[in-house]
């Protein structure tokens, strides 16, 4: 019996992701940004999408919480969930990033080999990690939502930081620590980093 994946075939478009960044005239990338739960990942990255904005730079920001309420409502946090929920928003994120748009990926993402299967799916420069490191305890300090004390008390299962890993990556390009910056000083390192390697504010390279 053949495969449904025998079936499907991939079209070719006549407007190129070099097309799309040349009419935006900036680059396209995916900014993925990973640490524990109440780390600082959503605050960050709906700030650095207004910061975009505000120089005209096309971007939007895929939050985990989100996108399980839709896209990833059927998946729970076993790691088998972890790592399918993962790899769709890689491929979400793979088509914005087509589309010329500046991704900003907000999820624990807790295992190493998940982000680098995400990474696998981009072309050189196109992937971003940012590690947004903080002590566990802040976090737990933090708990804006009560998830620490609920999996404290054992009423939420496979809680990253308490009853499940955090993988913590061996050279991401961007590391915060949040426990010790701002979270204006942890944009600017980001908005600095962008600048420096000419993500924005740089002559579009078709």
């Amino acid at each position: 019996m053949n495969s449904p994946q025998n079936e499907v075939y991939r079209h070719h478009y006549k407007i190129t992701v070099s097309d799309r960044r040349q009419m935006n005239q900036h680059k396209s990338c995916v900014l993925w940004l990973t640490g524990l739960s109440a780390a600082g990942k959503s605050t960050i990255a709906n700030e650095v999408e207004k910061r975009l904005f505000e120089r005209k730079v096309s971007a939007y920001v895929l939050d985990g919480d989100n996108v399980r309420h839709g896209l990833n409502r059927d998946l729970g946090f076993s790691p088998e969930d972890r790592k399918e929920n993962i790899r769709r928003i890689g491929e979400v994120a793979k088509l914005f990033v087509d589309a010329g748009l500046f991704t900003i990926a907000a999820f624990i993402s807790p295992y190493r080999e998940d982000r680098e299967m995400v990474r696998d799916m981009f072309a050189a420069n196109e992937f971003i990690e940012v590690y947004v490191k903080c002590d566990v305890a802040e976090c737990e300090r933090r708990d804006p939502k009560g998830l620490y004390k609920r999996a404290r008390a054992k009423e939420i299962k496979e809680f990253t930081g308490i009853s499940a890993p955090y993988e913590v990556s061996s050279s991401p390009e961007i590391m915060l620590e949040t426990d010790k910056q701002s979270i204006e000083e942890s944009v600017q390192t980001i908005m600095d980093y962008l600048e420096k390697n000419q993500y924005i504010d740089c002559t579009v390279d078709v």
